[in-house]
């Protein structure tokens, strides 16, 4: 077995004071499948005992075979089912390639830009995430290979014609290349690059009960750009805690983004496994303790 620091004794240990302090997160490994290290970060794919196959950057797991869906199709399908009728979407990050191949299956969608920073997360994804990695060759979809933020300010500014009906943030937590994702001038960029009834969403690091505080700050800053703001959650056992936050904000202040706009066919409905109308709006509903910190101002 490949040696690696996080795992000892046949498991795996996502322990990180920094991020989630006074607490852990062990899978058992049944065997490591890949190691290295890209220009941007620690890259660890391994075979789990019960979650299948998992990447982990940087020491903190992005994703399992099994409980992934819960995750991409949250983070995918809020925004998309919020707009009406949107047709060209950009997604930041996501080299794993589940929010893309979650994005394709809305008929409406004409055309999805993927940024990813690291080819190596993409590559690897490919070879040992299949069922995620299945959408990078779709028609629709275009991969530019560079920074996020960079490619923001470069073709999506205040005066460029690039504007988009969805923007999809799905990062890495913000330490290393993902820092700038979670900053007031990221959430400026995004609302320029934006349609007037365009809608972001972005995963939120933190969820109720890891930080609040910094979810209450990332709130504010997120409403000091976008007035239309909200806080909603995803259930994804392998995430610490086991729930992860995710931010969604609309440019029409008017619009009830808890409240989908559209909603799946029989057939779209079909392909989805967490995402339907119902749990769209009940996962803005917070408990009292949260939503008073959260929300009430």
């Amino acid at each position: 077995m490949i040696e690696h620091p996080r795992i000892a004794n046949g498991w795996f240990r996502e322990l990180s004071d920094d991020h989630f302090p006074g607490q852990a997160l062990m899978l058992k490994v049944e065997e490591v499948l890949h190691h290295s290290k890209s220009e941007f970060q620690d890259i660890l794919l391994f075979k789990s005992a019960e979650y299948g196959n998992v990447l982990v950057l940087d020491g903190i797991i992005q994703c399992t075979e099994r409980d992934e869906f819960a995750y991409q199709e949250m983070i995918s399908h809020v925004p998309l089912y919020s707009h009406k009728n949107p047709k060209k979407i950009l997604v930041i990050g996501g080299g794993d390639g589940g929010v893309i191949r979650e994005v394709v299956k809305h008929s409406c969608v004409e055309s999805v830009t993927l940024v990813e920073i690291d080819r190596t997360v993409i590559e690897l994804s490919e070879k040992y995430l299949p069922k995620m990695s299945s959408a990078f060759n779709h028609p629709k979809v275009d991969v530019k290979l560079c920074d996020g933020f960079k490619f923001l300010k470069e073709t999506a500014g205040l005066n460029s014609v690039e504007k988009y009906d969805v923007i999809i943030t799905d990062s890495s937590d913000p330490d290393g290349p993902a820092e700038a994702f979670f900053q007031k001038e990221y959430f400026q960029l995004i609302f320029n690059a934006l349609k007037k009834d365009g809608i972001m969403i972005a995963q939120a690091s933190e969820n109720i009960w890891l930080d609040l505080n910094y979810l209450k700050n990332l709130m504010k800053t997120s409403r000091s750009i976008f007035k239309n703001t909200q806080y909603c959650y995803t259930m994804v056992p392998t995430y610490t805690s086991g729930q992860l936050g995710l931010i969604v904000c609309s440019k029409d202040e008017t619009i009830d983004i808890t409240v989908p706009q559209r909603k799946p066919d029989i057939k779209e409905q079909g392909l989805l496994r967490y995402y339907n109308p119902d749990i769209h709006s009940a996962s803005f509903v917070l408990p009292t303790w949260a939503n008073t910190i959260i929300n009430v101002e």
